[in-house]
C-alpha cells in the first residue's frame, strides 16, 4: 500500500523565456486553494491525498496542468470551481472529470 492513497503534483514551473508556463497561469495560488481545501475536509496526510507543488511536468503548453497519482490522471483548470469539482469528483468521489482532463 502506498503511504498516501493519492498524490496530486501541481505544475508550478515559471518558464524564464515567456513561453507558456503553468506559473503564468496562477498555478501556485490554486495549489495553496488546494491544499486547505483538502486540510479543510480532514484528508491531508499519511493514508489520505497529498497535494504537492511540482517543477516542470513538460507540458506548460497546455497549462495550467496537474497529475492525480496512482491513475496518472492529467488535468487542466482555470479557477478554484475547477479544484473543487477536481476535488470532489476525482479525489473523493473517485470519478475522473472528463471535461478538464487532458490526453
Amino acid at each position: 500500500m502506498s503511504y498516501f492513497e493519492k498524490h496530486v503534483f501541481f505544475c508550478t514551473n515559471q518558464r524564464d523565456n515567456n513561453e507558456q508556463s503553468c506559473g503564468q497561469c496562477n498555478a501556485a495560488s490554486l495549489h495553496a486553494y488546494a491544499k486547505k481545501r483538502i486540510k479543510d475536509l480532514g484528508l491531508n496526510g499519511a493514508g489520505n491525498i497529498r497535494m504537492n507543488k511540482a517543477g516542470c511536468l513538460d507540458r506548460c503548453e497546455l497549462g495550467p496542468v496537474l497529475v492525480v497519482y496512482p491513475e496518472a490522471v492529467w488535468y487542466t483548470y482555470l479557477d478554484e470551481s475547477d479544484i473543487d469539482e477536481i476535488i470532489d469528483t476525482h479525489l473523493i468521489g473517485g470519478q475522473v472529470v472528463d471535461r478538464l482532463r487532458l490526453p
